[in-house]
C-alpha cells in the first residue's frame, strides 16, 4: 500500500491485519459498525478522525510506520 493520507479510505485500510490493530489501539468506532460497512469506499481516515476527535498525526504516524 502506498503512503496513508487523511484521504485514504477506510476499506484500502482494513485490507492489513496490522493497521486494524492500530486502528483499535486509536479507538476508530468504525470497525464495528453496521452502517461504516456499507460507506468503507467512501469513507475518509481523516473525516473519521475529526468526526470522532481521534489524533489524526500520531494515526498517520503509527499506520505508515508499520509499513516499513
Amino acid at each position: 500500500m502506498d503512503k496513508i493520507t487523511k484521504d485514504t479510505t477506510l476499506d484500502e485500510i482494513i485490507k492489513d491485519a496490522k493497521a486494524q490493530e492500530i486502528l483499535l489501539k486509536y479507538n476508530v468506532p468504525c470497525l464495528g459498525c453496521s452502517f461504516a460497512q456499507y460507506e468503507m469506499k467512501e469513507l475518509k481516515l481523516g473525516d473519521i478522525c475529526k468526526m470522532y476527535n481521534i489524533d489524526i498525526k500520531g494515526l498517520l504516524k503509527d499506520l505508515n510506520k508499520k509499513e516499513k
